[in-house]
């Protein structure tokens, strides 16, 4: 598994292919597309950094009735992308129609399905702001273990949740259930508008399966050394 996404939240997919292009053919990272850059973009820049050789991860964050997530799904999955993001809060039904979707999308193209990830808390989301705006008393921990236990149940490759939850959610599920974790920043980075972060090395220790890091390669002065550091920092732990 290509484990370290790089977010590309770039403007626009000149911006983004600026970055990229910094990118030696063999050195080929995964990428996240968020809804900023595909909303402006759409799926043929999706193909194009496919087609350049990049793992493609969609984050789209999906989140509406069954049949409608369920047939977005088929339709995304047609992109050939590797990964796919939905919300864990749409239920067990909407996520096992979304896993329908993968499979016969990838399949009425010969591509494989992608893996979806299902989004628990926010990392930009503090324990007191998610209980005050879903006005629930549980824990985040609680909260975050629920939904990736119903995630696992449908059928999902892993969460989105910050590193903290990692342990726990592999406690919860299933062996090779994925934890990739966002809110990634290397020492000394600011942490900008997330509320729950570490660095490429804790994340690791705390049982993250892959990580998401943006600011801290996308701003830096050297992209592709920033990159190496940041898997240097995962492989082998801080």
């Amino acid at each position: 598994m290509n484990n370290i996404f790089i977010a590309l939240d770039f403007e626009n997919e000149t911006l983004a292919w600026e970055f990229l292009n910094q990118f030696p053919e063999d050195v080929r990272p995964a990428v996240k597309i968020g809804m900023e850059l595909f909303y402006r973009e759409g799926p043929a820049f999706v193909e194009a950094v496919k087609a350049a050789g990049f793992t493609v991860f969609l984050d789209l964050k999906l989140y509406d009735i069954p049949n409608t997530v369920g047939h977005a799904v088929r339709n995304l999955a047609r992109l050939d992308i590797d990964y796919l993001t939905i919300h864990t809060a749409g239920g067990v039904e909407m996520m096992q129609a979304a896993v329908a979707g993968a499979a016969e999308g990838a399949q009425s193209v010969g591509v494989q399905a992608p893996k979806l990830l299902g989004i628990t808390q926010l990392t930009s989301f503090s324990e007191a702001t998610m209980q005050a705006t879903q006005l629930v008393e549980a824990s985040m921990a609680e909260s975050v273990t629920h939904l990736a236990k119903l995630a696992d149940e449908a059928g999902l490759a892993g969460t989105i949740s910050s590193a903290f939850e990692s342990q726990m959610i592999h406690d919860a599920t299933r062996a090779g259930f994925l934890s990739i974790t966002p809110g990634i920043r290397l020492a000394g980075d600011a942490i900008g508008d997330q509320s729950r972060v570490v660095t490429p090395g804790r994340a690791h220790e705390m049982g993250a399966d892959g990580i998401v890091v943006g600011r801290s390669i996308t701003q830096a002065a050297d992209p592709v050394a920033a990159y190496q550091q940041v898997v240097a920092e995962f492989t082998q732990g801080a």
